[in-house]
């Protein structure tokens, strides 16, 4: 059985965002979307590093190299339930957090989210422009071999 993992990203737009929906029952309205949030995180991740360890049938008549698995220390996985920050820093995080986006079949979602990390690091502008041309080439441009999905009417996402 398949299952689906769905990465939020809150983004400020603008002024509208800001002046709708304050007020205390804004606010726990929040904090319970984000506690919703967290906990289903935290199932997800459960499920995904509880059936990661066990590495299924081999496929018949190739050979394959023997998968190892790399285990986290219990702390360290627990920081990952809270923050998804955490398990993208972590290279264990990170390693299974790819694992799965590979096996539901969107591995380029970190690729380009990686790439967008460095890009933002980057100062030199000879860099910069060559890297933005990169990361247009291989994840936005139409038919790019790693074309990553998006939606044409969202405000939050220009392309220049």
């Amino acid at each position: 059985m398949q299952s689906a993992m769905f990465l939020t990203v809150h983004h400020d737009c603008g002024p509208m965002d800001k002046s709708a929906g304050t007020g205390p029952k804004s606010e726990e309205k929040r904090e319970k979307m984000k506690r919703t949030l967290l906990k289903d995180w935290k199932t997800r991740l459960s499920y995904f590093l509880q059936n990661s360890s066990s590495p299924g049938k081999p496929k018949t008549g190739k050979k394959s190299k023997p998968q190892t698995f790399i285990k986290p220390s219990p702390e360290e996985a627990q920081l990952w339930a809270e923050a998804f920050d955490e398990l993208l820093a972590s290279k264990y995080g990170l390693a299974a957090f790819r694992a799965f986006l590979k096996s539901e079949f969107c591995e380029e979602n970190i690729e380009f989210w990686l790439a967008c990390e460095d890009f933002k690091k980057t100062k030199s502008p000879q860099k910069l422009s060559s890297k933005a041309r990169k990361i247009y080439t291989d994840f936005i441009e139409k038919e790019a071999p790693k074309e990553v999905r998006r939606k044409k009417k969202c405000p939050c996402f220009r392309i220049c």
